[in-house]
């Protein structure tokens, strides 16, 4: 069977990666884009046209030794278009200097931060590379919040440690115990491009201590429950709006405890809704139980947040909270 351009546009593909899982060598990990070497900057989103009217998005994904994955989605990017059906996957490498990608009925190549090629039928796409951000990336704390992190100090949490600067490591939790409350939080996974799976960029949001939505470079993937946005073997985004590595990203968290009766027994799981980078990916998901990792099992009782140390060099900022009754 023969795959047109037009079924492209108007129809279901999935297909998904193969995940492999394993780590990245110290030195195959970076924190700072000048030093992250030519294929981090060809990694990214690009979105554009294909013929003369459809939209079109992709993902380009560093596998390093200038070996890259690529994903075309319909209509746009994810969060931004995309019909949540219809993608494509390529695979290619650098050849002489450009970044040359094929897959099924379509072929492209990278060049001065374009993304061009042609699908079947010769129908050609033109994609400049984008930069994406999070709309409440640098939210500020409204009145009556409780800033957990602003750059300065540790002293809303225990375990923790300042790095590059006014940056909060991996493997804290706060002090203080919450039921109910919203949340901004933001993180930055680093640039890992010869690991895979949940070993690039892995940590985890553990609200209450024992509710882990997953934190990992899981750009350009399908969204499973064990990647970004996911609540740990509970439930997949609805999308994955994972941003590319070394991009700052935002959690915005609506959050109500478990509901007990008098004799102790559960009558209603905690109740979450979660914004990735602006996108709603968790609207009021019930959580029928905790997840594995946390310190706390005890789900009448309030809970600290843990920012999970999965030995990756996550960084977070900007994190506040306002309690309700």
């Amino acid at each position: 069977m023969r795959f047109s351009i037009h079924q492209f546009v108007h129809t279901a593909l999935l297909m998904a990666m193969p995940i492999a899982i394993h780590a990245a060598d110290k030195s195959d990990t970076f924190i700072n884009p000048a030093d992250a070497g030519p294929d981090f900057k060809i990694q990214g989103e690009y979105e554009g046209r294909i013929g003369k009217e459809s939209k079109l998005g992709a993902h380009v994904i560093a596998l390093g030794d200038g070996k890259f994955d690529a994903v075309l989605y319909a209509k746009g990017l994810p969060g931004a278009g995309w019909d949540g059906k219809t993608k494509v996957p390529l695979k290619g490498e650098t050849k002489d200097g450009v970044v040359q990608l094929s897959g099924t009925n379509f072929t492209g190549s990278i060049k001065n931060g374009v993304f061009s090629g042609k699908g079947e039928d010769d129908i050609a796409f033109d994609l400049p590379r984008v930069e994406r951000q999070s709309p409440t990336l640098g939210a500020k704390p409204p009145e009556g919040a409780i800033v957990l992190f602003d750059g300065s100090n540790t002293d809303a949490w225990t375990g923790a440690k300042l790095q590059e600067g006014n940056l909060l490591s991996v493997g804290p939790a706060t002090k203080q115990k919450f039921k109910n409350f919203s949340l901004h939080l933001e993180f930055r996974s680093p640039y890992m491009p010869k690991a895979r799976g949940q070993g690039r960029g892995n940590s985890g949001m553990y609200l209450l201590d024992q509710y882990e939505c997953q934190i990992l470079d899981s750009f350009g993937l399908s969204g499973e429950n064990n990647e970004c946005g996911g609540f740990y073997t509970l439930a997949k985004p609805a999308v994955n709006m994972c941003l590319p590595p070394l991009s700052w990203q935002t959690y915005d968290v609506d959050f109500t405890q478990a509901t007990f009766d008098d004799a102790g027994k559960k009558i209603k799981g905690a109740i979450v809704t979660l914004r990735h980078n602006g996108v709603v990916i968790h609207d009021k998901l019930e959580l029928p139980k905790n997840t594995p990792g946390g310190h706390s099992n005890d789900e009448s009782q309030p809970g600290a947040l843990f920012l999970q140390d999965h030995g990756n060099p996550v960084h977070f900022r900007n994190i506040w909270i306002v309690e309700k009754k």
